[in-house]
């Protein structure tokens, strides 16, 4: 071998605490394994879900002789930033009119934020960004990638399995200023915990009268609640009040287009003048980063969007798959009342969006896991679409065993 083991001193990674759990689902024989680790929407069947819109945009989209494969702009398919644009900030936004928003179709969320962290390291190097404690772990992992460093907030109060509002304002207070506040729109990861309207109005004073920059991240807009503009609500309130602010905008869970890697990021600018510069220069990161994102995802949300009959189609799936969720929120706290398992499992049914942070401690997680094939990660968050008519009972069964053992 020449020159020796080059490559002789990296050392092995620890396995990605989502993905190694999906791993080890997968390799489970038992027939009763349940997957609660898993970020993606399952259907009562526990299988993936294509939208019926999604099915019949591929069509259209095949049988189109105007169609090709060329290369997207660096900013993307423009029909597609548009219809983006105004789904998550409204057709009628103040700052859409005023030319000052710079819109971006990107690779999914995970890829919005990473080109959003870079743009915020070069345009305000801040102090820090500071996430929800608990939050999404990436977060931790794309801002401390782009020189940011990371602080947390507190957001998760443990006595009553909801909002420490008065703990993250007080957290919040304390940050430098200059720096970034990373706050998600809606269907809080890991919690299922979001802010009330009024909550949300109450963070917002909080903020405009700090030298604070805000970030949205907003991964299941119409997945959360099955209502597209109400779970948009913080977002459209924020701008309406003048803020200017990041947007990182995700269509897998939406769209149920994990794979096609489909996603935008907003920046809302004080004028027209300084959106067109930030345009120049996010087009640069872009570029170094992947050149121009995949055309597929894109040409697929923009016909839905822009057709009306396929976007009520989408829209009323979207309810479903909301209604779903909440209805097995409903049932694994009926499950857990039939059976006695001891504490207040109310939280269950107050949260919101895909995933439920139980409370069940570590020890409490690990019996679920190796004892009920029950796959959860480890601090509690469980995932309401891996939970279905068939298995909702064994699942109840093995909380109370859980709880009452461990």
């Amino acid at each position: 071998m020449i020159g020796g083991n080059k490559f002789g001193s990296v050392q092995l990674a620890p396995p990605d605490p989502i993905l190694g759990m999906s791993v080890a689902f997968k390799n489970d024989p038992s027939p009763n394994k349940v997957d609660m680790g898993v970020g993606a929407y399952r259907t009562n069947e526990g299988k993936p879900l294509i939208f019926s819109a999604v099915h019949e945009a591929e069509r259209r989209i095949l049988e189109d002789p105007a169609v090709n494969k060329e290369y997207l702009p660096i900013e993307g398919y423009d029909v597609f930033n548009r219809l983006a644009r105004d789904l998550i900030l409204g057709a009628d936004c103040p700052a859409t009119a005023e030319g000052r928003v710079v819109t971006f179709q990107t690779l999914s969320g995970t890829g919005s934020l990473r080109i959003g962290a870079e743009s915020v390291k070069a345009f305000l190097n801040p102090p820090a960004a500071y996430v929800s404690n608990p939050t999404w772990g990436n977060h931790n992992s794309i801002f401390g990638r782009a020189g940011v460093p990371v602080k947390s907030y507190r957001y998760w109060k443990e006595s009553t399995r909801g909002l420490d509002l008065e703990g993250m304002l007080a957290d919040i207070g304390e940050a430098p200023a200059g720096s970034v506040i990373v706050l998600h729109a809606c269907a809080h990861n890991p919690t299922g915990v979001d802010p009330t309207p009024a909550q949300w109005e109450q963070i917002a004073d909080f903020l405009a009268s700090r030298d604070l920059t805000v970030y949205f991240d907003s991964a299941y807009q119409g997945f959360a609640t099955g209502d597209i503009d109400a779970d948009a609500y913080a977002i459209r309130l924020f701008i309406r009040r003048g803020f200017q602010c990041f947007v990182s905008q995700s269509f897998a869970k939406n769209t149920g287009m994990y794979g096609e890697r489909i996603g935008a990021l907003h920046i809302v600018c004080a004028d027209a003048e300084t959106a067109e510069r930030v345009l120049s220069q996010v087009k640069v990161f872009v570029r170094a980063s992947y050149s121009n994102p995949a055309k597929h995802g894109a040409l697929v949300v923009a016909r839905i969007l822009s057709d009306p009959a396929l976007k009520e189609s989408w829209l009323n799936e979207l309810k479903d798959v909301s209604k779903r969720i909440q209805d097995m929120r409903t049932r694994l706290v009926e499950e857990l009342t039939a059976l006695g398992v001891p504490g207040d499992w109310s939280h269950v049914t107050s949260q919101i969006g895909m995933f439920s942070f139980t409370g069940l401690t570590t020890a409490q997680c690990e019996n679920m896991i190796n004892k009920w094939h029950c796959y959860m990660l480890k601090n509690g968050r469980i995932s309401m679409t891996g939970i279905n008519t068939s298995n909702v009972a064994y699942v109840a069964q093995a909380i109370k065993d859980s709880v009452e053992n461990h």
